[in-house]
């Protein structure tokens, strides 16, 4: 290997490419649908194509909410039908207060250092 630069590590894309074939299918074939009302937003009337269009909004906050409704109420199968895992550590500081209590489960998918929850600014003495 004299001479030869390391590869660098294959990016999300190019692992969701190989893994994919290898992992679960989602759910439902109907959360591809753009009219259809996915389970995991039972508590909304919005549709796949409503989340599409939450989680490209150019507002931060907004994004961070809906990333954080999916990853907290979808099963994590169906997640990756609507995010990659770089879009989610992209964002990871401002979802923590989206993700309840599956922040531990989520960092660890992620490969991220757990959490601290409450963060030390919002604990009481």
């Amino acid at each position: 290997m004299h001479g030869q630069l390391p590869c660098p590590p294959p990016s999300d894309d190019v692992l969701l490419s190989v893994l994919m074939p290898l992992v679960l299918p989602p759910t439902s074939a109907d959360l591809t649908d753009p009219s259809c009302r996915p389970y995991f937003l039972w508590w909304t009337d919005a549709t796949v194509a409503d989340l599409r269009r939450h989680l490209g909004s150019a507002d931060d906050e907004e994004r961070a909410y809906w990333t954080g409704a999916l990853l907290r109420e979808a099963n994590t199968r169906d997640v990756w039908l609507y995010v990659t895992p770089d879009e989610v550590r992209a964002q990871w500081d401002r979802l923590l207060r989206y993700l309840g209590r599956t922040r531990d489960r989520w960092a660890f998918l992620l490969g991220l250092k757990a959490p601290v929850w409450p963060p030390a600014a919002a604990r009481r003495a």
